[in-house]
């Protein structure tokens, strides 16, 4: 049960910063916040995604992309345009550590108001970092688990992050329903988003970009993340803004 319990904390402390902090805030901007939150939110992705760190400052531009691209030869990540979800990751991959390394040539309105903290956007890159994330889930695993089979979700620990990006931008641009007809393929996974947070109401958010709630056009889409962000809001943590009904582009 601890290993379960371990599995658990991590998928959705994980998923929680990547879809809080990275998506709503570092990509869309929905709320603002103080230099000293901004900080503890940084830390906090860190610790969650671990060895699969994240770098908000590249998927905030990243992710702009995919919005103002979504499904054309310019997106970053579009099934549509690679043979297979192992391509479209690779090819993910590779615009991430160009942003990651400035070494793009993106038009610099992608880049405004995105979060840098440079010191830990080098140290959650390290290699050698990444490396004692996953030396330390290995050794919670040798002394924690109690049947063979519980090594078999080590690897999504090694690539929680990923595995996070690949359900969304794969699964949730080939499969579910659709409420609005857009222009792009993004498609609501889940009827009850049990798994990302939110994540899962993709037609939704594309068709209202920076609508801090993914859910609620239905009375089965709850959106776990947006009680948070208005809970963090009402004590003044973060600020939200008031026209987030608007698409981000």
């Amino acid at each position: 049960m601890i290993i379960i319990g371990f599995f658990l904390l991590h998928w959705y402390l994980s998923v929680l910063m990547q879809t809080f902090f990275l998506h709503r805030y570092a990509a869309h901007q929905m709320f603002t916040m103080s230099p000293f939150w901004e900080k503890f939110f940084y830390v906090l992705t860190f610790i969650s995604q671990g060895s699969s760190f994240l770098s908000p400052r590249a998927y905030g531009i990243m992710h702009r992309l995919h919005h103002a691209y979504a499904d054309t030869d310019k997106d970053p990540h579009s099934p549509e345009y690679s043979d297979n979800l192992v391509d479209m990751m690779w090819k993910t991959k590779s615009f991430y550590n160009d942003i990651l390394k400035n070494k793009d040539h993106i038009d610099p309105k992608f880049k405004k108001g995105v979060p840098n903290w440079k010191f830990m956007e080098w140290l959650g890159d390290r290699w050698v970092v990444r490396i004692a994330w996953g030396v330390a889930y290995t050794l919670f695993y040798i002394h924690f688990a109690t049947a063979w089979w519980l090594f078999l979700l080590l690897p999504f620990h090694y690539f929680m992050g990923p595995v996070h990006g690949a359900i969304i931008n794969w699964y949730a641009h080939r499969y579910g329903y659709v409420n609005f007809k857009i222009d792009d393929t993004a498609r609501n996974l889940l009827p009850f988003d049990f798994l990302m947070m939110g994540e899962s109401y993709h037609n939704n958010h594309h068709k209202y970009g920076g609508r801090a709630n993914f859910g609620g056009f239905r009375w089965h889409e709850f959106d776990p993340t947006y009680p948070l962000i208005r809970l963090l809001n009402a004590v003044g943590i973060i600020h939200l803004k008031h026209h987030n009904d608007l698409n981000y582009m």
